[in-house]
């Protein structure tokens, strides 16, 4: 829903974040980044770069993973986004979570919801991806940490539990 109040320059925009239907006022063009962050303190999706090279930021809008630096908030006006913090069940990790956890394809952080982001659209698209399609999920965030080794390594892992399960 978008409702606007002319002379104001804010809008009311509704959207769905972590299976919560949210409302608030914001300027039209302020980042998603900025309103997950700062607005509903959701501080999982990180700034990296502003630009959309790096992935940090990654949520999932709609299923999609999308870069939240780059989405102005009315882009995100009725619409499902998950973070990183929506995915995890209640009281234990989602597989992805514990396989970095478990492969070490978490070190400084910055990149982690991201990549974990990406691992969940790629699986779900894909449960059983070979190395190279588990390397083109992920190409679009960067890592300076890990060397991608190890990340490669725990989304290969998850897809095993996850086929296995």
């Amino acid at each position: 829903m978008i409702n606007s109040r002319a002379g104001y320059g804010k809008i009311e925009i509704s959207f769905t974040v972590n299976g919560e239907p949210k409302k608030l006022r914001a300027y039209p063009m302020e980042r998603l980044l900025d309103v997950l962050r700062l607005k509903l303190g959701l501080t999982g999706a990180k700034e990296g770069c502003g630009e959309g090279e790096c992935g940090s930021c990654s949520v999932l809008m709609n299923g999609v993973l999308m870069n939240s630096c780059l989405i102005p908030i009315l882009q995100a006006a009725n619409t499902n986004i998950q973070t990183i913090e929506g995915l995890a069940a209640e009281n234990s990790m989602h597989v992805l979570q514990q396989t970095f956890l478990d492969y070490g394809g978490a070190q400084c952080g910055i990149c982690t919801p991201g990549m974990i982001l990406a691992a969940v659209q790629l699986l779900d698209r894909n449960p059983q991806p070979t190395t190279e399609e588990i390397r083109e999920g992920l190409s679009g965030n960067l890592c300076r940490c890990t060397g991608y080794n190890q990340i490669i390594d725990a989304v290969a892992e998850a897809a095993r539990r996850r086929n296995s399960a």
